[in-house]
């Protein structure tokens, strides 16, 4: 129960400061810090003259060293803390910025103000800091589409996932985590180079957001002004989704907003034909960014009162 109240210090720090530009220009952010071990061990560990058997099993390893790093930090900082509410607040700071409440929302937010505007350009090169499509394919449905789906998936992704195992283990949880996200978001690809050595990581990151990812999805559907619309959508199509996981939040967003997501892409120049998620309902435009942002909030807001609950009860 300490670990929730924790948990509910990181948010609200977070979404007060979120991970301010002059911190990160000095010392960096805690997530880059692990992107630079992992790049070193893929650097060293991923070579293209193994057999492809043997790049899965060092890939196996490198994500077990990485993961174990991690949980070891966690937990030896965390031992040394004494028990009681000043110990809880000094792990809610150190979880702060592997809970990523406010980025994740001024980050979508920077594409709707120039969507809102007509300015395309603007909101294409603002649209491109948060997804690896080619942003100038997206027209402003595209645009739009992209963002609200990038919206749904990283509030699982950045937030309810290391709050909810910050929430049962402490900072064990969170590092461990972020450890196993950043190796999913780095090397977890279908790409000649990570198909063996990522595929680990990718399946490894399938099994830490399984939960989560379904319960940022219900956070949705209770907030959503189409309730049941949302709730329909969520159960119907979230399996159609290419990931195991995504899909829950976003196709309860779909719900959610009445719009269709997901669908066909381009990456890097290659069409992608996705299923829909809501096929059928209408193309999302700007407007439905501001509404998905509130659609953000109000499930935040109630995830925070549900660690306050656990906390506190």
């Amino acid at each position: 129960m300490g670990f929730a109240g924790a948990m509910l210090v990181a948010m609200a720090v977070d979404a007060l400061l979120g991970w301010p530009a002059p911190l990160f220009a000095r010392i960096g952010h805690p997530v880059t810090w692990l992107g630079r071990l992992i790049a070193a061990i893929d650097t060293a560990w991923n070579r293209a003259a193994d057999p492809p058997w043997l790049r899965r099993v060092v890939g196996v390893a490198g994500a077990l060293v990485v993961i174990a790093l991690s949980v070891a930090l966690g937990w030896i900082v965390q031992s040394v803390l004494s028990l009681g509410w000043i110990s809880i607040m000094l792990i809610g700071i150190l979880a702060w910025p592997l809970v990523a409440l406010r980025s994740l929302h001024d980050h979508v937010a920077a594409v709707a103000t120039p969507l809102q505007a007509g300015d395309i350009a603007a909101a294409r090169e603002a649209v491109s800091r948060i997804v690896g499509r080619d942003p100038t394919a997206l027209d402003e449905a595209g645009i739009a589409r992209a963002a609200i789906e990038s919206l749904a998936e990283n509030a699982s992704d950045g937030i309810v996932a290391p709050v909810f195992w910050g929430a049962l283990f402490g900072l064990p949880g969170v590092l461990g985590y972020k450890a196993i996200n950043t190796l999913d978001s780095m090397i977890g690809h279908r790409s000649e180079r990570h198909e063996a050595f990522g595929w680990a990581a990718a399946r490894i990151d399938d099994v830490a957001n399984f939960i989560p990812a379904r319960l940022t999805g219900f956070l949705f559907v209770l907030l959503a002004p189409r309730r049941s619309e949302a709730l329909s959508c969520m159960t119907r199509d979230a399996r159609r989704h290419r990931s195991p996981n995504a899909g829950w939040p976003e196709a309860a967003m779909a719900g959610a907003l009445g719009v269709r997501l997901s669908g066909p892409r381009i990456y890097h120049g290659s069409a992608t034909d996705e299923p829909w998620l809501n096929e059928g309902a209408r193309d999302p435009l700007a407007a439905d960014i501001t509404e998905a942002l509130t659609v953000y909030r109000r499930a935040m807001l109630l995830l925070a009162g549900l660690l306050a609950i656990l906390a506190f009860a």
